[in-house]
């Protein structure tokens, strides 16, 4: 399957966010009075918030379809350490504190240490990209995403010949991350990429969504984003980057290999034991929405070479 660019919109086409706030002003007037029913009501709930980051849109990067809302965005998460529920990251992030934040750099890299956040990120130039993500239980969004490219940091930070993989480590702060006082997974939360993978155009470290510094629930203050595969692999709240030479046990692997698999790339040939892929849903049109075919690799064909002689449906 190859994905056109020529199907996607330009960057005029995507509604600037001051009109899309406009238009949530009016829908909140009229739920207010009545024009609209409890659905239209959760829809104008709230509006951006947070820091203004100023990042242009990068046009190599901009999805098929129009994003989804912020509410859509920050009211239903996967982040299991502040709840298994998909609102309770919502709810529960507030006890984050995302700043001061600091990154250990460890492994095969001539740069080592732990680093303030700021001072890691300072000479990579923050821009917008809007992707497309695919969880698991079949639902997705389409997310304008705020960072910079994986690849730049890998560069500046110069691995050495024995790094083939990069293992990302999350917050371990029970007091922080309520969730992880349960025994749902084995904490600190653990991803992984091929060297390969991770130098992917594609592959992007977020801090912010919709032009606004990341609120908790969806990663403050640093996170993976890897769309062309499930959401599990792009690790939250990131503070530490180890450059390996084997594949580092990655939490989701270890907790339940028989349903996520290292690679997670998106694939409608490949179940989930519980439930098909063949198919998924947009988050923010309700249960009756309809149901769209899923695309290998999330529609991001451009990584299929990355895969080349390798059985996906074994090494899923």
């Amino acid at each position: 399957m190859r994905y056109r660019r020529d199907l996607e919109p330009k960057a005029s086409e995507i509604t600037p966010e001051a009109i899309w706030q406009d238009r949530r002003a009016v829908l909140k007037t009229l739920a207010a009075s009545g024009a609209l029913g409890a659905a239209g009501l959760a829809q104008a709930a709230s509006t951006p918030t947070g820091r203004v980051l100023n990042a242009p849109r990068n046009p190599a990067y901009v999805a098929d379809e129009a994003p989804n809302s912020w509410d859509d965005i920050t009211t239903y998460n996967n982040f299991y350490e502040f709840g298994t529920d998909k609102s309770d990251p919502a709810r529960n992030a507030g006890t984050l504190r995302p700043s001061p934040w600091s990154v250990t750099i460890g492994g095969e890299v001539e740069t080592r240490g732990t680093f303030a956040l700021e001072d890691l990120l300072k000479p990579h130039p923050v821009e917008e990209r809007v992707y497309r993500l695919r969880c698991v239980e079949a639902w997705s969004m389409v997310i304008p995403w705020d960072g910079f490219p994986l690849a730049d940091l890998i560069k500046r930070l110069k691995p050495t010949s024995k790094a083939k993989f990069v293992a990302f480590t999350t917050l371990k702060d029970p007091v922080q991350m309520p969730g992880q006082r349960s025994g749902v997974l084995d904490w600190p939360y653990v991803e992984g990429l091929r060297m390969d993978e991770a130098m992917h155009p594609l592959a992007f470290l977020a801090t912010g969504v919709y032009g606004r510094a990341l609120p908790n629930q969806s990663g403050a203050p640093l996170r993976l984003v890897v769309p062309w595969k499930y959401g599990f692999k792009s690790a939250k709240s990131i503070v530490r980057i180890d450059f390996v030479e084997h594949a580092p046990a990655t939490t989701w692997a270890v907790s339940n290999p028989h349903e996520y698999g290292f690679f997670a790339n998106v694939n409608p040939a490949v179940d989930h034991p519980r439930w098909s892929q063949k198919t998924e849903r947009r988050i923010g049109g309700g249960v009756f929405a309809p149901r769209i075919a899923t695309r290998p690799f999330n529609g991001y064909t451009e990584v299929a070479s990355l895969y080349t002689g390798l059985d996906l449906t074994k090494w899923f």
